[in-house]
């Protein structure tokens, strides 16, 4: 073997770059690189997941925790494309993330070798920006070089495929100075300045003119809370979130109206049907229905992406740069507004919303109402914790009834709103933060469908942490429950059993079983002990929480064909029409209540 092979110098480069974290899932095609992973000792750790698709999730979790690139390895043939699904969540909420894959040798390529799979045409859509397949020694520097940079300043995922042979050849560490070469380096991207100073007087000008302004927050704007708040203050405006932007702004903030959309609030609801200005901030949020209707009000957007500039709204301005930048550069040419009657509008809708989240969440239910859950799980979350939700109706309860306080960090699934995120996103969130807590929230089904795996890693890794806590809560509710609702409230449908029902399973048992601790509750007084248990157990903890699968998350706006769809699937035969129709009601009297 030579000296230093090709698979070291990748993982040189990798670690020049400032990696030190690699998820991935073994296999022969990649083992010159594992061999290089043994070599490195521990300049740079290879985290073992128990499925690609895990190491995919957790390499856009990374990112998305610590602002760096994530780095995710898988063989070639099926474990490259088991790599999918996680990388399409990263490109789809712009985070930076390169796959290093392998692929069969060289002398094979071509001959319908077993495993061969066109990787290039495979990664050519979730990795469009760049994806390359290394030939020779010679190229591998500047590979890993541009699909390092790329990934980092274009925001998206990028994909290095490297033959198995290749691997193991004799590295090339300075291509020779001739013709047909390329010279790459790692210097340092400037950062991106704020727009120029004409359009952001005429930004100005328009939110300056308006009466009653609304702003949109969205992942773009995780790092610009005090300026959106400052700014919010100037103009007397209310702060709406993307789901993605939950913890950009506090929710404990008066004028802080919450999560927008489907899974939204009814005061953000009002925020967007009443405004006369938008500013939306590092927001590409896709339901133009729950954003001002079209001609309502003027608009501002500030975005990195300028091919996201007035894509869901018909904006005047639009504005490239940094959300942070641009609202420091934009807030001296405010004026302050002198009428406060907007503000006191949105401020008094948000302290009854709150009302009513409480109303909801202690109705009874059969078992347990799902919303007292996470109602309860709020005011214990601990300032500095990790929240990683997944796609479901667990995202409901997430963007609703959880009070995000200044320092939490959260994220769920956003553009790709996938099944089976939650797991792997608290796992490299803890890998990444090790001395903070997280929380996972989930259902059933994607507990069954890739968490109990991501549990085994759990199992295996929690005593290496400063801060051993990870609370998973699992909603076990035996029903695929969002797609129930939507059977229901879209198609007119009745549930569909044999589709909807899930088999039992004892998550708290199997959590004991690995070693961590598990608590099963089936009593709505038993969910304010569990979490106090769980928040102080010395190793992870799993609640399995036995819940009702017939309690409705009513939109903030329900229209007509909703409805009627809606009534049409309990009376064409739906098995828990009366229950359902009984929850239903007691979250409408509850919405009055309050």
């Amino acid at each position: 073997m030579p000296s230093k092979t090709v698979g070291d110098q990748i993982l040189e480069r990798l670690h020049a770059w400032g990696v030190r974290r690699v998820f991935g899932y073994p296999g022969d095609g990649i083992n010159g690189l594992m061999g290089a992973f043994a070599r490195q000792g521990d300049r740079m750790q290879f985290v073992q997941t128990r499925h690609e698709e895990l190491a995919a999730f957790m390499a856009c979790a990374h990112a998305k925790f610590t602002g760096e690139v994530g780095v995710c390895m898988a063989t070639s043939g099926p474990g490259a494309i088991h790599l999918l699904n996680g990388l399409y969540d990263a490109k789809a909420d712009h985070q930076p993330v390169v796959a290093i894959v392998g692929q069969q040798a060289r002398t094979a390529l071509g001959g319908d070798y077993q495993q061969e799979v066109d990787l290039t045409s495979l990664f050519k859509d979730v990795a469009h920006e760049y994806v390359h397949l290394a030939t020779v020694p010679g190229q591998v520097r500047h590979l890993v070089d541009r699909a390092m940079r790329i990934a980092r300043d274009q925001r998206t995922v990028t994909c290095v495929i490297v033959p198995h042979d290749l691997q193991e050849e004799e590295a090339v560490e300075a291509p020779p100075r001739e013709h047909g070469t390329v010279h790459s380096g790692i210097g340092l991207t400037a950062e991106r300045s704020v727009p120029d100073t004409a359009s952001l007087q005429a930004a100005a000008d328009i939110l300056n003119a308006g009466q009653k302004i609304a702003i949109l927050a969205g992942a773009g704007a995780l790092h610009a809370g005090a300026e959106l708040v400052e700014v919010a203050n100037c103009l007397g405006a209310g702060i709406a979130k993307a789901l993605l932007g939950k913890a950009a702004v506090p929710d404990d903030l008066p004028f802080v109206t919450g999560s927008v959309g489907l899974l939204g609030t009814q005061p953000s609801w009002e925020l967007m049907d009443e405004c006369d200005t938008l500013l939306m901030v590092g927001s590409s949020f896709p339901y133009s229905e729950f954003l001002p209707k079209e001609g309502q009000a003027r608009g501002v957007q500030i975005d990195l992406d300028n091919r996201r500039l007035g894509l869901r709204y018909p904006m005047e301005v639009n504005l490239v740069g940094d959300s942070k930048l641009t609202l420091q550069a934009l807030l001296p040419l405010l004026q302050p507004k002198d009428n406060g009657a907007w503000r006191q509008q949105v401020e008094a809708g948000v302290a009854k919303w709150w009302k009513v989240m409480e109303e909801r969440a202690m109705t009874d239910a059969r078992p347990i109402n799902p919303q007292r859950v996470y109602w309860e799980l709020s005011p214990r979350l601990p300032d500095d914790a990790i929240v990683c939700c997944d796609s479901g109706t667990s995202a409901a309860w997430y963007a609703r009834d959880l009070k995000f306080r200044s320092g939490m960090m959260g994220s769920v699934s956003g553009g790709l709103a996938s099944m089976g995120c939650a797991m792997p996103y608290a796992m490299a969130a803890k890998l990444a933060h090790p001395k903070r807590p997280v929380v996972a929230l989930l259902g059933d089904g994607a507990m069954q469908m890739i968490g109990l795996n991501a549990l085994i890693t759990m199992a295996e890794r929690w005593q290496q942490w400063d801060d051993p806590r990870i609370v998973v809560l699992v909603l076990n509710n035996g029903d695929l429950n969002m797609v129930t609702w939507e059977q229901r409230a879209m198609d007119g449908s009745p549930r569909f059993d044999d589709s909807q029902l899930l088999p039992n399973f004892p998550y708290a048992d199997y959590a004991r079983m690995l070693g961590l601790a598990g608590i099963r509750i089936d009593r709505p007084e038993q969910v304010s002990l569990a979490l106090e248990e769980a928040f102080s157990s010395d190793r992870p903890c799993v609640i399995d929480v036995i819940a009702d699968p017939n309690v409705p998350f009513v939109p903030p706006h329900v229209t007509v064909k909703q409805a009627t769809s809606f009534f049409s699937a309990l009376r064409n035969g739906d098995p828990e029409a009366l229950q359902v129709l009984k929850k239903t009601a007691r979250e409408w009297w509850a919405g009055l209540r309050g």
